[in-house]
C-alpha cells in the first residue's frame, strides 16, 4: 500500500480503515481483523479495546501496522491528556501509538499539546496532530507550537472539497487527512451522475473514484465499512487513475459546506464540549 511521508518523516498509509461508531465489540474486532493495516479510531468511538484485541489476535507485528487514535474534549487539558494517552495505550495493547490527535479544537488544546509533545519526545507517540481545525484555528495553533502538528484530519469529499483548508495546511507543513470521503452517502453522493459517469469510464465504483480523487490530491483517506468485500473494493481504488478532465468535473461538485455540521456553530460547539464519554465496555 502506498504511504505518505508528512513533515516528521513517519510514513503513513495513504488509505486507512476507520472504525467510527462501530460500538459492538464483536463487530468491531471482526472488521479490524479483515481490514487494512492503517486503523483509525478514537476515545469517543468507544472501541479502542476491541481494536486492541483484534490487533493482538491478528499476529501482525505492530511495526507493520499504523494505528491512529484521538483525544476527546473532556480530557483536553495538560493532565487530562496524560490520563487519556495512558488509557489509549492500555486499551490498544501497544507500547506506542503511531498518530495521536486532538479530536476537536476546544478545551485547553495548548495544555494538551504540551503533554502530547512530551509523550512524542519520549517515543510513546510516533506522530501528533489535530482534527477538525479550520484554517484560522490551525494557523493560530501551528504558529504557536514548538512542535507543529503533523496531520489535520478534516471532512473532505467531492461535495466538501476543502481547497482553502488544504492549501493553508500545506503552507504550515501540516498534512491533510480526510474523514467521510463518501459523505456517508449523504445528498446522494454515491448516486451522483457526474461521479457515476467517471466511475463507468474508469471501470470503477463511485466510492473508488472518491478515494482515487483524494489520492490524486495527495490527501490521506479514512473510509469505513464492516463488509470485507467493500474493504477490498476500497483498497483497489489505488489502481484507479483519474484524468485531469475527471478532476475538473469533480471540482464542479464542490458546495463549500459540510455534509454534517459546522465546527463554528455555537450550538454544535456547546454539544461537543458537554458530551461526556461513558466508560468503554
Amino acid at each position: 500500500m502506498e504511504r505518505i511521508e508528512p513533515s516528521n518523516s513517519v510514513k503513513m498509509p495513504a488509505m486507512n480503515f476507520g472504525v467510527y461508531w462501530i460500538t459492538d465489540p464483536t463487530e468491531c474486532e471482526a472488521a479490524v481483523l479483515s481490514a487494512w493495516r492503517g486503523i483509525d479510531t478514537a476515545a469517543s468511538y468507544l472501541n479502542e479495546r476491541a481494536v486492541g484485541r483484534a490487533v493482538a489476535r491478528s499476529g501482525i507485528p505492530c511495526s507493520e501496522l499504523f494505528i491512529s487514535t484521538k483525544l476527546w474534549v473532556q480530557d483536553t487539558s495538560e493532565a487530562g491528556a496524560e490520563r487519556a494517552i495512558r488509557r489509549s495505550l492500555e486499551l490498544l495493547r501497544t507500547d506506542t501509538i503511531d498518530l495521536y490527535l486532538i479530536h476537536q479544537p476546544y478545551g485547553d488544546i495548548y495544555g494538551a499539546w504540551r503533554t502530547m509533545e512530551r509523550f512524542y519526545e519520549a517515543g510513546d507517540l510516533r506522530a501528533i496532530g489535530v482534527s477538525n481545525f479550520q484554517p484560522d484555528r490551525i494557523t493560530d495553533f501551528a504558529l504557536h507550537q514548538r512542535i507543529r502538528p503533523t496531520v489535520n484530519q478534516i471532512e473532505v469529499n467531492p461535495f466538501c472539497q476543502q481547497r482553502e483548508a488544504d492549501a493553508v495546511n500545506r503552507v504550515l507543513g501540516v498534512m491533510p487527512s480526510a474523514w467521510a470521503p463518501f459523505a456517508e452517502g449523504r445528498d446522494g453522493l454515491l448516486e451522483n451522475p457526474v461521479l457515476r459517469e467517471i466511475a463507468a469510464d474508469r471501470g470503477a465504483t463511485v466510492a473508488q473514484v472518491a478515494l482515487a480523487w483524494l489520492a490524486e490530491r495527495g490527501i490521506i483517506s479514512i473510509s469505513k465499512t464492516v463488509s470485507p468485500a467493500r474493504m477490498a473494493e476500497n483498497l483497489a481504488a489505488s489502481n484507479v487513475k483519474l484524468t485531469p478532465e475527471d478532476m475538473a468535473k469533480i471540482a464542479t461538485l464542490d458546495t463549500g459546506t459540510s455534509r454534517f455540521f459546522s465546527h463554528r456553530d455555537p450550538k454544535i460547539v456547546e454539544w461537543l464540549c458537554t458530551r461526556r464519554l461513558p466508560s468503554e465496555p
